[in-house]
C-alpha cells in the first residue's frame, strides 16, 4: 500500500459538483489546514469523555491519534476517519470505576474493542449482511437511545453543582447552533464549552494549581488495565453501538463521495477494534468515528485522508504537552453539566432519528414492543445481581431489545400473527456517525 496522494486539480481549488477524493488531496498547505480543522472538530467531543468519566484527557487524546493513524492503515487509506471518544462508553465506565475502579474499567473498555475486532474480522470474511438481520433499525435506534437517555441522571449531577455556569454553557450552546452557518455552527458544543468556561472562569470556580505544577512536555498517564468479569455486563452492549457506528460511518461517506465502501466495512470494524483495545491497554477512553469530522468534509468537499494524516499528527503533539491535559481537566462540572444535558439528549434521540430514517412502522406490535420494554429499563436503569455479576439498564435493555424483536418475530412467523418485516434499504444508520453527534 502505498502513502502517496495524487493531486486535485491545481491543489487550490475544488469545482463545482466535484469532490477530492479519499485517495486526492489539496496542496500540503491547504491539506495541514483542513487537518488542522478536524482537531478542531473532534476536540469537544473526544475531551468531553475523559473529562466526564475522570480519565486522564492527554492520555485519551493520545490513543485517539494512535488509533486514527492505525484505521487510515488498515483502511489502505480508502476511508476518512477521526477514531474519537465514543459517549457509548460513559455509563459502564461510571458504573465500573465507582464499584471496582479506573483499571478495571480500562479493561472492560480492552474487552471491548477485542470483541469488536473479532467482529470486524467475520464481517470482512463473510460480509456485513448478517448485522442487517441480528440488529434492525428499531434494535439499533432502541439501544442508541437507551444509552443516551440513562445518561441524563449524570448530567444532572454535574447540572446542580453549578446551576448558573450549567444554564450558560447549554445557552450557549443552543444560540451557537442557530446563529451560525458552516463550521461554526457544526462546532456549537465547542463553543458553548468555551464560552461556559470564560463564565466559570469569571466565577472563580477554575483551578489552576494543577496546571501551573504540569511540564510543558512530557508523555501522558497511563493506566494498567485489570480484569473483573462482573463488570463485562456493563461493556458488552457497547459493542453493538460501535458496530452501527462504524456501518453508518462507511454508508455515510460512500453517499458523500458517489464511492461503493462496503468492502471496507469489516477493516473499519476490526482498526476500530483494535484502537479500542490499545486505548483499553494505557488507560485511554474507548473510540469510534467521529460525525463532526463528516460535517467538516461536507462543508469542504474534501475527503481526502491526507488530512487526516495531519489531524492524528496535531493530536499527537498535543497529547505530549501534561500542560495542556491539565489545562483541559480544569473545566468545571458546572461547564460539564451544561454540555452533557444537550449530549446525552442528542444520544437519545439520534436512536429516534435511526427509527425515521429507515420508516420504522410503530403500527407492529414487534416494533413497539422492541422499544417500548428497554427504553424503560434503561431509563430507569434496572438491575439484576447474579452472583458476582451485576447488570444495568444498559445491558439488560440492549439483550431485551434483541430477545424481544427475535422472540417475538419468532413467534409471530410460527403463528402467522404479525406480517414479515421489508428487509432494511441498508445496514443501522445514525448513531454517531451520520452527521449530528451525541
Amino acid at each position: 500500500m502505498s502513502l502517496g496522494w495524487t493531486l486535485h486539480g491545481d491543489g487550490k481549488h475544488v469545482g463545482p459538483g466535484d469532490v477530492v477524493a479519499p485517495e486526492e488531496r489539496m496542496s500540503w498547505p491547504r491539506t495541514i489546514g483542513i487537518g488542522m480543522q478536524h482537531v478542531v472538530a473532534m476536540f469537544g467531543s473526544t475531551f468531553i469523555v475523559p473529562l466526564i468519566t475522570g480519565f486522564s484527557p492527554a492520555t485519551t487524546l493520545f490513543f485517539s491519534a494512535i488509533g486514527t493513524a492505525l484505521f487510515l492503515l488498515v483502511t489502505r487509506n480508502r476511508l476518512p476517519s477521526y477514531l474519537g471518544s465514543s459517549f457509548a462508553f460513559i455509563a459502564p465506565i461510571g458504573a465500573a470505576t465507582v464499584s471496582h475502579g479506573q483499571s478495571v474499567a480500562v479493561g472492560g473498555i480492552l474487552v471491548t474493542g477485542l470483541v469488536l475486532a473479532a467482529i470486524g474480522t467475520v464481517v470482512h470474511f463473510a460480509g456485513a449482511r448478517w448485522i442487517d438481520v441480528v440488529m434492525p433499525p428499531i434494535v439499533t435506534g432502541t439501544i442508541v437511545a437507551l444509552i443516551g437517555l440513562n445518561l441524563a441522571p449524570a448530567a444532572w449531577d454535574n447540572f446542580k453543582l453549578a446551576p448558573v455556569t450549567a444554564v450558560i454553557t447549554l445557552a450557549a450552546i443552543i444560540l451557537v447552533t442557530v446563529l451560525f452557518k458552516g463550521i461554526l455552527g457544526r462546532l456549537s458544543i465547542l463553543v458553548g464549552v468555551a464560552i461556559g468556561y470564560v463564565a466559570a472562569l469569571l466565577q472563580g470556580e477554575v483551578d489552576f494549581t494543577d496546571v501551573e505544577r504540569a511540564d510543558w512536555f512530557g508523555f501522558p498517564h497511563f493506566v494498567t488495565p485489570s480484569f473483573d468479569p462482573a463488570v463485562l455486563g456493563l461493556f458488552v452492549p457497547v459493542v453493538l453501538v460501535l458496530v452501527a457506528e462504524n456501518v453508518g460511518h462507511v454508508k455515510s461517506v460512500a453517499a458523500m463521495t458517489g464511492k461503493n465502501l462496503d468492502h471496507l466495512t469489516g477493516r473499519a470494524l476490526f482498526s476500530d477494534g483494535i484502537a479500542t483495545t490499545l486505548a483499553g491497554v494505557g488507560g485511554g477512553s474507548g473510540t469510534t468515528t467521529y460525525a463532526e469530522n463528516i460535517g467538516v468534509m461536507a462543508a469542504t468537499r474534501v475527503y481526502s485522508t491526507a488530512a487526516y494524516w495531519v489531524a492524528a499528527a496535531t493530536a499527537l503533539l498535543l497529547s505530549m504537552s501534561p500542560k495542556f491535559g491539565a489545562l483541559i481537566a480544569t473545566i468545571p462540572a458546572g461547564v460539564l453539566g451544561g454540555a452533557t444535558t444537550m449530549l446525552y439528549g442528542m444520544i437519545g434521540i439520534l436512536g429516534a432519528r435511526i427509527w425515521v430514517q429507515n420508516r420504522v412502522d410503530f403500527g407492529d406490535p414487534v416494533n413497539l414492543t422492541t422499544a417500548a420494554v428497554p427504553l424503560i429499563i434503561g431509563i430507569a436503569n434496572f438491575t439484576w445481581v447474579v452472583g458476582d455479576l451485576t447488570f444495568e439498564g444498559i445491558a439488560l435493555g440492549t439483550a431485551s431489545a434483541l430477545v424481544i424483536y427475535h422472540g417475538m418475530r419468532a413467534v409471530a412467523r410460527w403463528r402467522g400473527t404479525v406480517a414479515e418485516p421489508a428487509s432494511p434499504a441498508s445496514a443501522p444508520a445514525g448513531s454517531e456517525t451520520d452527521g449530528t453527534r451525541r
